[in-house]
């Protein structure tokens, strides 16, 4: 069984994630992704990285998906986290890469929206849990850390 991912915030660190998933994580599904961009931009935007270059698969949209290898990702537009319909996608996890829900009151909106667990992909603010690999993921705690920071995108 795969474990499905939204994306919220499809800007750098949101379209890298969904590179390195298409292309080293069979078992990752990527169901939706949130951006007040339209999906043919999105698209545009992964497809041609000026400092990562052509993204060697092939991306295409519609008014409501992008689609990488013909694989369909439903393209969401909502500002407001509670709003995106995370519990009918069935969200395990959902990667918070817009910068703005960044503290643990924010970021929990995503699971308030149905999300099982949130992962911010930059520092956080107030007391959320930060792991880094090779430092100090040993101290993951499943049981109650249902949203983390990786400390930064850089």
């Amino acid at each position: 069984m795969s474990i499905r991912v939204g994306i919220n915030g499809f800007g750098r660190i949101g379209r890298l994630m969904l590179r390195i998933i298409s292309e080293k994580c069979p078992d990752i599904d990527v169901v939706a992704i949130n951006d007040l961009v339209p999906p043919e931009d999105l698209a545009y935007l992964l497809k041609y990285d000026s400092v990562h270059h052509t993204f060697p698969h092939c991306v295409t949209a519609d008014d409501k998906h992008i689609n990488v290898n013909k694989k369909k990702i439903l393209a969401l537009s909502e500002r407001e986290p509670e709003k995106l319909p995370w519990k009918d996608l069935k969200v395990d996890y959902v990667i918070e890469s817009t910068g703005y829900f960044t503290d643990l009151e924010s970021a929990n909106k995503h699971r308030k929206a149905g999300a099982k667990r949130v992962i911010i992909s930059a520092p956080a603010k107030g007391e959320v849990p930060t792991f880094v690999m090779g430092v100090n993921q040993e101290n993951y705690n499943p049981q109650k850390d249902f949203i983390v920071s990786n400390a930064s995108c850089t």
